[in-house]
């Protein structure tokens, strides 16, 4: 046979109809649904007369427009959503996952969360599987060895009433990451150095394949949070072969098989690795030891520096097109060429969002913020988990604690500050030390100034109140 890519494993497995012009009908193995991307979905079902095919293959969550304070009053009854847009989105979810049969997790049940947190955490998510929502972050499932990727609304629609949807293969790319990562670098600062490298249309087209010893070594949580940026480097997904590693953390969850079940599905997903032989459509190697605490200094996930690097001039881009885009990038941020990165000062801290809140991104924050406190300078700082599973586990290591101690707000799951749907904003022309996955223009609110980082580098900014190398503040894994 034929040396196959994980690509082209999955993909064949799930093909039902080969068309002329190359489209392909495929199966859609899992949908995640949330409250912004599917109200017209489900309207469009209602007005069509059509139920939804495979109801137990959708697993509703809230996650954008959730407030991430109390939930519920002393007598346990949940508050309001004083925003009216939000709790008419919420409204709208409630009832729809009631009249089409959907399984929901309700605004205060323990499994709610961010839907990318838990999908994986659930067993929902599984190796092998494909995987949809209308999110483009769904690439984060990628870390179990799931293809996974998000879609439009219509598409929604299509997949709740068919199952299936028309596709064209996407074209293959490795990124072979050799050597071990140095002391203080995480899986965040290796994305960001990789989205650095070959930009925001790097991967456009392609389907990522990460490979090589470093992704070997990680746990499924890492993978989770490098597959889950691959959207920002233009990919249609992020594919990490499943493992030793990925078996051990979905044995025993809710949705992963059981019993006889088990071992025949870890059968099959030994098999979910590219091939001696196979090829790639394009191909790129990373030496680990020049990846460094990576931050962003503009307004695309591009814009990466090393945290002992300066902001960039405009001209040292060879590109005219990437010079007036660094312009606009630096006049927006309010930054000039040349300053160094470790002298910018933040006013907010976020750790959270589908990139970076599960327990090990907390523990990594909280080692960093134990015995410390907050710089007077920082306003605003809030750790947001991404599920109410993970809120548990952090409260009973005592991560909670931590938090509070050093001036931290401790909050309910949610999407958060990540992108400024819900009352979590970055005041306008105030800078932000975030752990999610974008920097866009407005992202965390209106004027808001975007700093991508990982949760130590965010613990650490709070510490100082600047962007600050995490290695500067003691002994770091």
């Amino acid at each position: 046979m034929t040396a196959r890519t994980l690509y082209e494993k999955i993909w064949a497995e799930h093909v039902i109809e080969r068309r002329e012009d190359g489209t392909c009908l495929v199966f859609i193995d899992r949908h995640l649904v949330h409250e912004v991307t599917s109200p017209q979905a489900f309207e469009a079902l209602r007005i069509a007369g059509r139920e939804v095919r495979r109801p137990e293959l959708t697993l509703a969550v809230p996650d954008h427009n959730v407030p991430t304070t109390a939930r519920v009053d002393g007598d346990g009854v949940r508050l309001p959503i004083a925003d009216p847009q939000s709790a008419l989105q919420l409204a709208a979810l409630e009832r729809n996952v009631a009249d089409f049969g959907i399984r929901y997790f309700e605004a205060t049940a323990r499994e709610q969360g961010i839907v990318h947190v838990v999908g994986p955490e659930q067993g929902f998510s599984l190796p092998g599987t494909t995987i949809v929502c209308g999110d483009s972050h769904t690439a984060a499932h990628g870390g179990v060895g799931a293809l996974a990727f998000g879609i439009g609304t219509s598409e929604v629609e299509h997949v709740l009433a068919t199952q299936t949807l028309l596709l064209k293969p996407s074209k293959m790319m490795e990124i072979r990451v050799a050597g071990e990562l140095g002391p203080g670098v995480t899986a965040k600062d290796l994305i960001l150095h990789i989205i650095g490298r070959i930009g925001t249309a790097g991967g456009t087209g392609h389907v990522i394949e990460y490979r090589g010893p470093v992704f070997e070594a990680m746990s499924v949580e890492a993978r989770l949070t490098v597959c889950n940026m691959s959207i920002e480097a233009g990919a249609r997904a992020g594919l990490i072969a499943p493992d030793e590693t990925t078996f051990a953390y979905l044995k025993g969850r809710p949705f992963a098989p059981g019993g006889a079940g088990w071992d025949a599905a870890v059968d099959y997903w030994r098999t979910l690795h590219t091939d001696e032989g196979a090829r790639f459509d394009r191909s790129v190697t990373i030496d680990a030891a020049d990846v460094e605490p990576t931050v962003t200094w503009g307004t695309s996930p591009e814009d990466t520096v090393a945290i002992g690097g300066t902001v960039p001039s405009p001209e040292s881009f060879a590109d005219p097109a990437r010079q007036e885009a660094a312009r606009a990038s630096l006049e927006y941020m309010g930054l000039a060429p040349g300053t160094p990165m470790c002298e910018v000062a933040v006013e907010n801290v976020f750790i959270g969002s589908c990139t970076n809140s599960r327990i090990e991104d907390l523990r990594a924050a909280a080692g960093v913020l134990r015995g410390r406190h907050k710089a007077d300078s920082v306003k605003w700082a809030i750790v947001v988990p991404g599920s109410g599973l993970v809120k548990a586990q952090a409260e009973a290591e005592g991560l909670d604690r931590v938090f509070t101690q050093a001036g931290l707000e401790w909050r309910e799951p949610g999407c958060s500050a990540c992108l400024g749907m819900n009352p979590d904003k970055v005041p306008p022309g105030e800078r932000c030390a975030s752990t999610s996955n974008r920097n866009f223009v407005g992202r965390q609110g209106p004027g808001s100034r975007t700093h991508l980082v990982s949760p130590a580098m965010a613990a650490a900014a709070a510490v100082t109140g600047r962007l600050t190398d995490v290695r500067e503040l003691g002994d770091v894994s």
